[in-house]
């Protein structure tokens, strides 16, 4: 008798399944496919325009906090001075998102997107990141100058590496 019921159970449980599949409508099963595919292939944004179904989306990336930092010059430990590194010695930093190579132009001959002493706009792009064969643009999320490049150019980065210090506008 068991076995029995264990077949309805699983027989209604399939049932249920092609119901909600026929709920589905065609549009959603597409918005699923481009999620599925945009994660796939790691992609920040993704636009879709068929069918009279226009769709963009967009992977937001973490936003990157000022940290405040002492801004002395030396640390003493025991007997000996240690020096602050560059890029803790100003209030505010731009992080790098993620891990990968940084690039201050689109190509090693190309001019910086920025330079020091430059006022960028919110959306400006201020860098390249590569990571695993992908160039991600770095892009400013709010007004400010660019005060110092913190990275060598084509020198790898870490996630939460200081890139930039900047002030804001």
């Amino acid at each position: 008798m068991k076995k029995s019921t264990t077949k309805k159970t699983t027989a209604k449980a399939v049932k249920a399944t092609k119901k909600t599949a026929a709920k589905e409508s065609p549009i959603l099963k597409d918005v699923k496919q481009l999620y599925r595919f945009m994660q796939d292939n790691n992609l920040d944004t993704i636009e879709y325009d068929q069918k009279g179904l226009y769709l963009r989306l967009v992977k937001t990336k973490p936003a990157m906090i000022p940290v405040p930092v002492n801004v002395g010059g030396n640390v003493s430990v025991g007997n000996s001075t240690a020096f602050v590194p560059a890029q803790e010695q100003y209030k505010e930093v731009m992080r790098s998102a993620l891990t990968g190579i940084f690039f201050r132009g689109s190509t090693p001959s190309a001019p910086p997107f920025i330079k020091e002493g430059a006022q960028v706009a919110k959306g400006d792009v201020i860098c390249l990141i590569e990571a695993m064969k992908v160039f991600n643009e770095v892009r400013a999320d709010f007004p400010c100058i660019i005060k110092k490049v913190l990275v060598e150019n084509g020198k790898p980065v870490k996630q939460g590496d200081a890139l930039f210090a900047i002030e804001r506008v």
